[in-house]
């Protein structure tokens, strides 16, 4: 599996043929008999399910599940895919975000866990390329995901968007404005996107959602075009080019390690002076605004950020 660290992706990754992951139909004379009855689909996975024997919410994808937990329950429910692993530190931070949003969904569609390192034969099929990785399937058809770690209100942005592609009806949100904007924003039309985010901050100038909007915008044009592990290597290699350990940072929070990224800059701030300092601490800033102030990390940075300069 490659490297987590890579910039979370919401491009398509082109077509990927499902059919080859069906199970072959068994021949009249090897096909076990079913009871007549069952309380829902013979999965063969655990799963977890609301307290009182509520809908099905979370479900461990196996190979030899895939064609009844995922393809033959797309066709009723739709079922996002959680690729994971032990190792994956990024993993750790968007499986809580799903797994919240599962819960609050109600049973109007299914997280599927995937251990790559367990079923390699789904990562391949499926172009696994980089965990965590999230996709969906919706009527036996796959829907686009994304690559990385996102916020949870773009997370939400696409559950939601699955959900119409199912044909279910989605809670409108409170603003429809950061809806159009944040739409923008998965598609990856940056210019779009930017110019909806400031057309709200001209009217809401305190407006949380479009600070980090537009601070992601940023965050995807410093990025792009740009190999991560050729940004790292140039910051392993010159702990004192600004730049560099600025880039390096922008990928930590892509990855979802956030806390790595306040931690390179914050120690970076206390080794410079006047405008190289100054420049600095506007770029955390920045990365701050990506993840909103209500981020646990963002408080913490905060304060180290505070003692360096102070």
């Amino acid at each position: 599996m490659s490297d987590p660290r890579t910039t979370p992706s919401i491009f398509t990754r082109g077509a990927v043929d499902l059919s080859a992951l069906r199970a072959p139909a068994p021949s009249p004379s090897a096909a076990p008999s079913r009871p007549a009855a069952s309380s829902g689909p013979d999965d063969g996975a655990p799963a977890v399910s609301f307290p009182g024997g509520g809908p099905e919410t979370i479900i461990d994808i196996t190979e030899a599940n895939f064609q009844t937990a995922v393809l033959e329950r797309s066709l009723t429910t739709p079922v996002i895919l959680d690729f994971v692993a032990d190792w994956c530190e990024p993993c750790k931070q968007l499986s809580p975000i799903l797994e919240r949003l599962a819960a609050a969904g109600g049973g109007s569609w299914v997280l599927g866990r995937i251990d790559v390192d367990a079923n390699p034969r789904l990562a391949q099929a499926l172009r696994v390329q980089g965990i965590p990785m999230v996709v969906a399937v919706v009527g036996g058809q796959l829907v686009e995901g994304f690559t990385g770690v996102l916020p949870e209100h773009q997370v939400k942005q696409y559950v939601d968007a699955v959900l119409k592609a199912g044909g279910i009806a989605v809670e409108e949100p409170a603003d429809p404005r950061i809806d159009a904007a944040d739409d923008a924003l998965m598609v990856g039309d940056l210019e779009a996107a930017e110019a909806a985010y400031k057309r709200i901050l001209a009217e809401s100038p305190a407006d949380a959602a479009a600070e980090s909007g537009l601070a992601q915008v940023a965050l995807y044009r410093r990025v792009g075009g740009v190999d991560p592990a050729g940004a790292f290597a140039k910051a392993e290699a010159d702990p004192d080019d600004l730049a560099a350990q600025q880039l390096a940072a922008d990928f930590e929070v892509l990855s979802g390690e956030a806390d790595k990224a306040y931690e390179r800059l914050v120690k970076l701030i206390k080794r410079t002076s006047g405008d190289d300092r100054d420049a600095v601490r506007k770029h955390l800033l920045s990365l701050f605004s990506v993840a909103g102030p209500d981020d646990p990390a963002v408080a913490g940075a905060r304060r180290a950020l505070a003692s360096a300069l102070f």
